[in-house]
């Protein structure tokens, strides 16, 4: 039987775990509320606002194997998958790998900056056990399912997408954190953000209610397929594909602002500003391999 000085530590240990993961944003209150990109005020605060990366990219794959299907690594069954969040500056700029101090890539692409820099690969603890000291079995489950890597780990992807985006949006800044930052608290943030704004768009499901589903006989149209989208989200997303030919689907971008922080903000869906990659008519979106996905639960 425990005594009472045991429950007690029990509790504390319990509450440790599941440590808060949001922002501080109680100076955010009260200050002019406008989207990325298009404030016609000064930003004065930017935990507040999206400043640095406020034109925001939901990058979703499709992948037909992972290279691991022996190790149990599949891709989820009727769905896309998470490439992540890409900020782009609102002058069409774009910053890589910003904070140097929080680098958890293991193999940093590119391993060279454009000024010079060289990235050192990172040899500590995974990202994984960041989220499992938090506590967040739910969200590693989550991102095990949805959030896959080919031909590695997926904590390698999940790394790789902190350590080059999350560093260069302002509102993952660990002074928006203080007072009373965890290390490792706005890691754990940025993978719960990416995870909810994936859940805005099932691409999948939508693309398969206008009649386009993976198949390996029949060929779309560009606008068939930006069309269906556009449909349900108001906007024309960025289609692309990656062979020489620019016929066979692989990744979706869909573009936004954002009122407020990233972490909980409104997202609103812009056009496309990116240039095309898919040809207009031929496209591929081919079927994946039976034995590379898995059934999942939306």
């Amino acid at each position: 039987m425990l005594s009472l000085m045991g429950v007690a530590a029990l509790v504390a240990v319990v509450h440790a775990k599941f440590y808060p993961t949001y922002p501080n944003i109680e100076t955010c209150v009260g200050l002019p509320v406008q989207y990325s990109c298009e404030n016609t005020t000064v930003v004065t605060d930017s935990c507040c606002n999206v400043v640095q990366g406020g034109l925001v990219l939901q990058a979703q794959y499709w992948d037909t194997y992972t290279g691991l299907e022996s190790q149990g690594q599949l891709l989820p069954q009727s769905s896309w998958s998470i490439h992540g969040l890409l900020p782009v500056n609102c002058d069409g700029t774009f910053g890589q790998y910003c904070d140097l101090s929080r680098q958890y890539d293991p193999e940093p692409s590119p391993s060279t900056l454009p000024n010079g820099t060289v990235i050192t690969p990172y040899k500590g603890p995974s990202v994984r056990k960041f989220i499992q000291e938090f506590g967040r079995s739910d969200l590693l489950h989550y991102m095990d399912t949805f959030w896959i890597n080919q031909g590695a780990p997926n904590e390698e992807f999940w790394a790789h997408e902190f350590s080059k985006h999350a560093t260069c949006t302002s509102t993952f800044d660990v002074a928006c954190y203080e007072p009373g930052y965890k290390e490792h608290q706005e890691v754990v943030n940025f993978f719960e953000t990416v995870v909810k704004v994936f859940q805005m768009y099932p691409t999948y499901n939508m693309l398969a209610a206008a009649g386009i589903v993976p198949t390996n006989t029949t060929t779309y149209t560009r606008a068939q397929i930006t069309n269906a989208l556009y449909s349900q989200t108001g906007a024309d997303p960025w289609l692309g594909c990656y062979d020489a030919n620019g016929t066979v689907l692989g990744e979706i971008w869909y573009f936004h602002h954002v009122l407020g922080t990233e972490q909980y903000g409104h997202f609103k869906t812009l056009d496309s500003i990116a240039p095309v990659t898919c040809a207009e008519t031929g496209i591929w979106y081919y079927e994946r391999t039976p034995t590379s996905e898995k059934a999942v639960s939306h």
